[in-house]
């Protein structure tokens, strides 16, 4: 395996890749702040793949215990959703954003953010906000997180991501206290999305779509038709009687569910939109 990729990118930003953990982030303040938490960063990733490997027998198991401190965090974020299934691997693209965004923090920096593939961990110094743009359909293109604001964390999950769903929502896009508790909570609303034994929905083990995946042989969903409008409804109602129970319980600040064009929403994801340096 080929060591981490460093480099900046023409705007400023951060660039670390690193197999398959590709993440853009950048610090702001003076440029001496920023050339130092880049530094941080850059220092801190350069391991992070292989601890992650290190462990990921483990971190493909409901229950394994785990020793390192990103390992920790994926498996601290998936805990509370249990007794249903879910492994640490459903908070890693999260974990990973809040490892390096906590990197990025430091003397002189007003803000942060790590953009780990659509999932984004923010650091916002005292009256500091960041607005996110979001690759979601439905009206809502953008997020702004404010200091004063408990959301440091956003995530999207779905059929249609990089990640593999046993629900069929387009994407489910989660605000919370972090980006691995937002990573967890979209996983689990978006499998919730869903109409059980519908025999137009296509679904494969999730072994026969990925190899090594942490589901096993849970079906996943591959194929989503055309759906009336009571098939969309039911199925977006169903997620968003999760996600309304998640926010109850503290474990989200909000969430949008999407599905071929319709949208459910609640909690406070629609933060209101103020003048920021965008993401």
């Amino acid at each position: 395996m080929s060591g981490a990729i460093v480099a900046r990118l023409p705007d400023g930003r951060l660039h670390l890749q690193h197999g398959p953990i590709d993440i853009v982030a950048a610090a702001f303040g003076s440029a001496a702040a920023v050339q130092a938490a880049h530094a941080r960063a850059a220092a801190r990733f350069a391991t992070v793949l292989e601890e992650l490997v290190s462990e990921l027998a483990a971190l493909r198991s409901p229950e394994a215990a785990v020793s390192g401190r990103i390992a920790r965090c994926m498996a601290a974020a998936v805990a509370p959703f249990r007794p249903a299934f879910i492994t640490p691997m459903a908070a890693v693209a999260g974990a990973v954003a809040d490892e390096v965004v906590a990197a990025l923090a430091g003397p002189g920096v007003l803000r942060a953010y790590a953009n780990n593939g659509g999932d984004i961990a923010f650091w916002l110094a005292p009256d500091q906000a960041l607005t996110c743009a979001l690759a979601v359909t439905g009206g809502m293109d953008r997020v702004t997180v404010r200091a004063a604001d408990p959301v440091r964390g956003i995530a999207t999950s779905g059929w249609r991501g990089r990640s593999l769903s046993l629900g069929i929502a387009d994407a489910v896009t989660v605000v919370a206290r972090s980006a691995a508790a937002a990573d967890a909570a979209a996983t689990m609303i978006a499998n919730a999305v869903d109409l059980p034994g519908h025999p137009g929905i296509g679904r494969r083990p999730a072994c026969r779509v990925q190899a090594d995946s942490d589901l096993g042989a849970r079906a996943v969903t591959t194929a989503v038709p055309s759906l009336p409008p009571d098939d969309r409804g039911r199925a977006l109602d169903a997620g968003l009687r999760a996600a309304q129970g998640f926010a109850a319980r503290g474990l989200i600040e909000g969430a949008a569910l999407f599905l071929q064009g319709e949208c459910r929403m609640t909690g406070a994801l629609a933060l209101p939109e103020r003048e920021a340096t965008g993401v």
